[in-house]
């Protein structure tokens, strides 16, 4: 990839989309100080008319302060794919998607993609879109104009403590507590813990706190329990996406991060 910034190096993360689909862009994690990434992250995407869909994919500088840049994108039309087979594409970057745009002929870069095309049974379409309308829709009981706001803790990485690290996640929204399990002497826990709040509104003014700490029962410690970094996130972004899953630089820690997956699924409407 084509340098961004001034020390030579980038955070990129990719974006995937196909054209007349309203469902939020797939989103890979981010890549942190590397011109030459590797995410081999599968995605799947229901397909509605192979002949005439074409899969966008855009590729982002992250940034923790400011506007993600875009570093460049490249579309492939679905039709090129054969159904039932594998095909690897190798695509530059470009700057517009107007190929014959002079600005696109200087070099951005490289992606490579791997598609599948498999056509679905009937029977299958209507479940890939029963369960696509479940993720959308909050669970029954929850508030008219209101919804249930899902937090899903992935992982975090190089998190470290001055005299202990055996991490838990913890997340307060509008003064709720929950935590994840505590994973003993390990710097890259995994998670994967879901936690959901049903509230009257949609949340988008609010903000979600989340910290990691580490917690020891050894006795004699001045500090059993010590900060190992935190993030306060926006809900605005995840009320109109539906769904974001981001990596998030922790805030008071050296090199850590935190993968933080959340969707907001809205009240189904009165009929």
């Amino acid at each position: 990839l084509r340098k961004m910034d001034f020390l030579g190096q980038s955070d990129p993360y990719v974006k995937l989309k196909l054209t007349d689909d309203k469902v939020p862009s797939k989103k890979t994690t981010v890549k942190f100080k590397t011109l030459n990434p590797e995410w081999n992250e599968d995605f799947k995407l229901v397909v509605r008319d192979p002949e005439t869909q074409v899969l966008r994919i855009k590729v982002f500088d992250w940034d923790q302060v400011g506007k993600h840049e875009k570093m460049g994108k490249n579309a492939i039309p679905l039709k090129d794919v054969k159904p039932d087979e594998s095909k690897e594409f190798t695509l530059d970057l470009l700057k517009t998607w107007d190929v014959n745009d002079p600005s696109n002929e200087k070099s951005r870069g490289q992606i490579v993609v791997e598609l599948t095309y498999r056509p679905l049974k009937a029977e299958e379409l209507g479940r890939d879109f029963d369960e696509q309308q479940e993720m959308e829709n909050a669970p029954e009981g929850t508030p008219a104009g209101g919804g249930a706001l899902v937090v899903i803790v992935h992982e975090a990485q190089d998190v470290e403590g001055k005299h202990h690290t055996n991490p838990f996640a913890r997340i307060i929204f509008r003064g709720e507590k929950r935590k994840t399990k505590t994973i003993k002497k390990n710097r890259d826990p995994r998670w994967d813990e879901k936690f959901q709040f049903i509230v009257e509104e949609p949340p988008v003014n609010d903000k979600l706190h989340v910290e990691v700490f580490s917690t020891t029962k050894r006795i004699g410690l001045r500090q059993p329990k010590e900060s190992l970094g935190y993030i306060n996130i926006s809900l605005g972004d995840v009320v109109s996406n539906k769904r974001i899953n981001e990596k998030y630089h922790l805030i008071d820690s050296k090199n850590g991060r935190i993968q933080i997956e959340l969707q907001w699924r809205a009240s189904p409407p009165k009929t």
